[in-house]
């Protein structure tokens, strides 16, 4: 009886053949090598593998184009060293979300637009294997009884997984990719997402201690801009940040990083955002900063915010600054403290200073759209007040959103906070006209 082998060098080769190929080599490799599972993707790595990898198709006598036995070798390095077929896309700055729907459908983002690839898995298990690679460095797993687990790669891109029964279409992965270049203010201006304006007043706020939260939706761009605001806080201060997923890039040099822990299947060691929020109140810190509230945690947030954690960060889900508001105000409710919802409001306008609204338009773009004061309270209802607002001009031929970032003219209530932290920004930056000079004659 001919063994597979025979069968793949007899001519062209079935996909399924190509796949047991694949396979065998991949299990002769990791039989002959001394705990793969911790090989990094060096060049001394990958000489070696290049050199077992030609011993073993050698020896199999299976007759291949070398631009064939070159892919292949690819498939098999990102198998052993990567995450098999997604890898390329991983080692693509360009990418900045892979999404895995069953083993036959991967989409990925680039520039803000999701499209279709043509990488396929071989099947579920192969995916599965590749979520074993994602999980077992974090100690987590998942099977039928808790098919969900949140992780990160080693590299900080953040991961979801989820598998049936509860994925109907088979085991899902999500990956938001951790940006390895840090952005500025700078480079945020340059893409157009607000003006050099808009970065003064920003920077001023931050420095002044103004309480600041990020409202945007999913993929709005509100870890990126975050990462930029902390990023103005002075060295000296003592800053403890606190995420699901430790995503922020602080060039400081005083920075405690805290994380939130799922917790085991079973329900224990769960540590939340809420949990850290309290912890974090005991670390003497001078800013606290939020990857992102979406729970009960928003009372603590708040607490700490209006009993002298000025300068606080954070990012919530919302699509307008206020719907912010309200979200603040339900997430608050979370927490299982029946508070008059009058209390929860003033409770919200004496601890935030300023929102800004962060979008993904319609043409991949992200820009901030709105920066928002929050000025008090009239009557019941809380009063907000533009100070910067993206104008929607419609789009060219190519379908690029046109706009305009444009102050509102109005000068905010906090200006004389700013003026005390020695900002004395120009009249010009809210624009508003100049005042005549008044010559003698």
């Amino acid at each position: 009886m001919p063994t597979l082998l025979d069968r793949v060098n007899a001519g062209p080769a079935p996909t399924d053949l190509q796949i047991k190929f694949r396979r065998w080599i991949i299990e002769r490799l990791f039989a002959e090598l001394d705990a793969p599972e911790k090989l990094a993707r060096d060049d001394k790595t990958l000489a070696l593998l290049h050199e077992r990898f030609l011993a073993i198709h050698k020896s199999a006598g299976v007759v291949m184009t070398q631009e064939q036995i070159e892919e292949l070798e690819r498939q098999v390095v990102n198998e052993i060293l990567g995450f098999g077929p997604i890898e390329p896309l991983l080692q693509d700055a360009t990418i900045t979300e892979v999404m895995v729907n069953g083993p036959h459908h991967v989409y990925a983002e680039q520039k803000g637009k999701v499209f279709e690839t043509d990488i396929k898995f071989d099947d579920d298990a192969h995916v599965h294997r590749v979520i074993e690679r994602i999980l077992r460095p974090l100690g987590r797993r998942v099977d039928r009884k808790w098919p969900l687990a949140d992780a990160r790669l080693p590299d900080g891109s953040r991961v979801n997984v989820i598998i049936p029964p509860s994925a109907v279409d088979g085991p899902t992965i999500t990956i938001r990719k951790f940006s390895k270049k840090k952005l500025t203010a700078q480079d945020l201006i340059a893409f157009g997402s607000l003006t050099q304006p808009m970065a003064d007043f920003l920077r001023a706020c931050v420095i002044a201690r103004l309480n600041v939260i990020v409202s945007g939706g999913t993929g709005s761009g509100k870890t990126t801009l975050l990462n930029v605001l902390s990023n103005f806080i002075p060295d000296h201060e003592r800053i403890v940040t606190i995420e699901d997923s430790a995503e922020l890039q602080l060039a400081k040099p005083h920075v405690v990083r805290l994380e939130a822990h799922p917790g085991d299947p079973d329900g224990s060691g769960k540590v939340l955002i809420r949990d850290l929020v309290v912890n974090s109140l005991r670390m003497r810190p001078e800013r606290i900063v939020v990857g992102e509230v979406r729970d009960g945690a928003a009372l603590d947030m708040l607490q700490a915010m209006n009993t002298g954690h000025d300068g606080s960060l954070t990012t919530l889900h919302a699509n307008t600054p206020r719907d912010a508001i309200s979200r603040l105000e339900t997430m608050t409710l979370m927490a299982g403290i029946d508070f008059p919802i009058r209390v929860i409001r003033e409770q919200i306008v004496h601890a935030i200073d300023l929102i800004v609204q962060q979008a993904r338009l319609r043409d991949g773009s992200r820009k901030i759209i709105q920066i928002t004061e929050v000025q008090g309270m009239e009557g019941d209802r809380p009063v907000l007040q533009d100070i910067f607002t993206f104008v929607d001009k419609g789009a060219d031929q190519q379908g690029n959103v046109i706009g305009e970032l444009k102050p509102s003219g109005l000068r905010p209530k906090f200006m004389p906070r700013l003026q005390a932290a020695g900002f004395d920004l120009p009249i010009e930056t809210f624009g508003a006209e100049p005042l005549p000079v008044m010559r003698r004659r």
